[in-house]
């Protein structure tokens, strides 16, 4: 991926990684208040109205985001080569928030879904 022989390339496909995981959460925070929006406004056709829909639709589009996000900062950490991720250093910490923040939203849907 690069000759440059510096840890910034990881810090900066990390940072990236993390940019990604913020969009993914505003996602589904947007999602979550659509969904309470609507029960505040009292909609009458409650969860099988369209607006739940599009609330799910925000949701999961937050868990597919937080996934591929996750994918591609594998492969830019395996394209690195050992000399630009420093020693004792955790590269995957950011990818397994990152995987914290989809399974919450999984969650978060099936509650919306379920409740």
């Amino acid at each position: 991926m690069s000759n440059l022989d510096d840890p910034r390339v990881l810090f900066a496909a990390e940072r990236t990684l993390m940019a990604w995981s913020r969009t993914a959460a505003g996602l589904m925070a947007l999602g979550f208040v659509i969904d309470r929006a609507t029960l505040l406004l009292g909609d009458a056709d409650g969860r099988s109205g369209f607006a739940f829909w599009i609330a799910l639709a925000f949701i999961l589009l937050g868990v597919v985001l937080s996934v591929l996000s996750i994918v591609q900062y594998r492969r830019s950490v395996a394209a690195l080569r050992p000399i630009e991720i420093p020693p004792g250093y955790w590269v995957n910490l950011s990818a397994y928030a990152n995987a914290a923040i989809g399974v919450l939203g999984v969650l978060l849907a099936a509650y919306l879904a379920l409740g």
